[in-house]
């Protein structure tokens, strides 16, 4: 199973050349849902407004916050939303960090890195369809105890009322 090309993606580089070829790459590998945002406010500006993205894929540093800066903000408003960090930054504390605070990776920039952004989000979209699979299925199987229980307590009520010679 590929990844679902329907992911709504954000893309947050304030490198406007470089958000554009992410945005770009991205877009001639199928995904139809993907917008993109030179800062990280006005990312968490959006998301607290109510969209919630799939995924965001991040620089560590931006002009106006840092990439854990953004993921945090988000996930009060988004729990479910993954990060990529793509990112020059290669101090390991900072990776390490990236993933302790809920990044999904951190990827940093070379000549393969979209690729990597790329074979993540298949990763991440697997994830998601599991996730909400089983979310379907719990709503089923509620669905179906639900009915059980209403029939048992029926069958409960019709025997006892036959029982006692309790009838309308």
């Amino acid at each position: 199973m590929g990844a679902n090309k329907n992911l709504l993606i954000y893309v947050v580089e304030d490198n406007k050349l470089y958000n554009k070829v992410v945005s770009e790459y991205l877009a001639r590998q199928g995904f139809k849902n993907v917008r993109s945002f030179l800062s990280g406010k006005e990312c968490i500006k959006t998301v607290k407004a109510g969209e919630s993205p799939d995924i965001i894929i991040e620089d560590y540093h931006l002009e106006d916050a840092t990439g854990i800066d953004v993921l945090l903000s988000v996930k009060k408003h988004s729990k479910t939303t993954e990060f990529i960090f793509l990112t020059t930054n290669e101090d390991m504390e900072v990776a390490v960090n990236s993933i302790k605070y809920g990044a999904y990776d951190y990827i940093i920039k070379d000549k393969v890195a979209l690729k990597k952004v790329v074979y993540k989000i298949g990763k991440i979209s697997k994830i998601i369809h599991l996730e909400r699979r089983n979310k379907l299925i719990q709503t089923a199987m509620i669905a179906a105890l639900c009915i059980l229980t209403a029939f048992i307590i029926f069958t409960a009520l019709h025997t006892f009322f036959d029982t006692f010679g309790l009838h309308r």
